[in-house]
């Protein structure tokens, strides 16, 4: 008997406010599968409706979403197809279903991915902000721990940084932006799609006096910019003026490089001529 071929995951872009950003393709995806695996059926059940979309629905989040993959597998081996939507947005960015396509690609299932609307390509796109290199941060750990972590890394990182965040939190994140940045550039997006879509190119600091007086309302998106190449080669100097010259020749010579050259490069770090290094180590050696 021939065995019958197993059914595809899909991953259903749904809209992030506009309900008209749904596409076509998504539509018929959702009116074809066999069930539709939903963040929050409540909320999703409005879409449908819109849509006039009848297919079953059954809920998939972060609370069900290892023993619901499994079986949602077993349906998929018995040659269902299935699409998977979340809340808004596209499944699998900041959500459980990047744990059931890991699981669908462990268990030998096919999946695919059906673009539409995302918040943070949205909101990049809009921000006034570098985009050709980015950083998705999502929403910040809530463990202390965990959270001192990344902001600590992103002290030194270069590409613009998206982050996600709720608004009875929002002032108390751009606090600890403010203390681990410093005053950068930063584009507050808020109802993104929407009638009162807002998005504000300011500063860290402006943001947060703003948002200390006024009530953040609305699911926020935040773009902030990376640190500049200036502000880590003046850095660099800095460290490296706070050591000898003989201090920062062993570093390079230490590496192989001969003397001579790392004289070079010792100037060139501390925007000097090869000359003064060369007379500064004549001067230390007597």
């Amino acid at each position: 008997m021939e065995n019958k071929k197993q059914g595809k995951l899909y991953l259903c872009a749904t809209p992030i406010g506009n309900l008209e950003d749904i596409t076509y393709r998504v539509v018929r995806t959702l009116q074809e599968v066999d069930l539709i695996a939903a963040e929050d059926t409540r909320n999703s059940i409005k879409l449908l409706n819109h849509f006039e979309i009848k297919t079953p629905m059954t809920s998939y989040h972060e609370y069900n979403k290892i023993e619901k993959a499994y079986q949602l597998v077993d349906k998929l081996r018995e040659g269902k197809d299935i699409a998977l939507i979340t809340d808004a947005g596209t499944p699998g960015i900041s959500d459980p279903g990047e744990d059931l396509v890991r699981i669908c690609y462990e268990e030998g299932i096919e999946v695919t991915s059906l673009p539409g609307a995302c918040a943070c390509i949205t909101a990049l796109t809009m921000s006034g902000q570098k985009t050709r290199r980015f950083s998705f941060e999502a929403f910040l750990p809530k463990e202390k721990k965990g959270r001192a972590f990344i902001l600590e890394r992103l002290k030194d990182e270069t590409r613009t940084i998206i982050i996600y965040e709720a608004p009875h939190h929002l002032a108390a994140t751009l606090k600890e932006l403010q203390q681990a940045l410093g005053n950068r550039r930063i584009t507050i997006c808020r109802e993104l799609t929407k009638r009162y879509e807002e998005k504000k190119l300011t500063t860290i600091d402006d943001a947060l006096r703003f948002y200390q007086e006024n009530e953040p309302r609305g699911e926020y998106v935040l773009v902030i910019e990376g640190k500049s190449m200036q502000e880590i080669e003046e850095e660099q100097k800095k460290s490296w003026e706070s050591m000898t010259i003989e201090e920062h020749m062993a570093i390079y010579e230490n590496q192989g490089v001969n003397h001579k050259e790392a004289m070079k490069l010792v100037a060139k770090d501390r925007g000097v001529s090869k000359r003064d290094i060369y007379q500064a180590l004549l001067e230390s050696e007597k």
